[in-house]
C-alpha cells in the first residue's frame, strides 16, 4: 500500500504555482517535488497542515491510498495476546 499526495489538482484549482506553495508552506522546491512524485516516505503533520492551509483544502482532498496489485497489502503480524477482541481466548 502506498499513500500518494496529489497536490497538482489543488494547485490548478487555486491557480497557484509550485513556487508559491513552497514559499507559503516554508519548504524547498525539492521537497515539494519529492511529495508530488510519490518519493516521500513520510510527511509531518505540521507540513500537511501547512499545505492544506495554503491550498484551502482538507487532507482527504490531497491524500490517496493506492493498493498494490500483488495483494501484499494485508498486515504481516498476527494479533497479540490479550487482544481487544471479545471472542479471543488464550490457549
Amino acid at each position: 500500500m502506498a499513500i500518494n499526495i496529489n497536490i497538482d489538482v489543488m494547485l490548478a484549482k487555486r491557480k497557484m504555482s509550485v513556487t508559491e506553495l513552497a514559499e507559503q508552506v516554508g519548504i524547498t522546491m525539492a521537497n515539494i517535488s519529492i511529495l508530488k512524485n510519490g518519493k516521500a516516505k513520510a510527511i509531518r503533520f505540521s507540513t500537511l497542515e501547512a499545505i492544506c492551509k495554503a491550498l484551502e483544502c482538507q487532507p482527504g482532498d490531497i491524500l490517496e491510498i493506492k493498493m498494490e496489485p500483488d495483494g501484499d497489502d494485508a498486515p504481516e503480524s498476527a494479533p497479540c495476546k490479550g487482544s481487544a477482541d471479545p471472542g479471543h481466548r488464550e490457549a
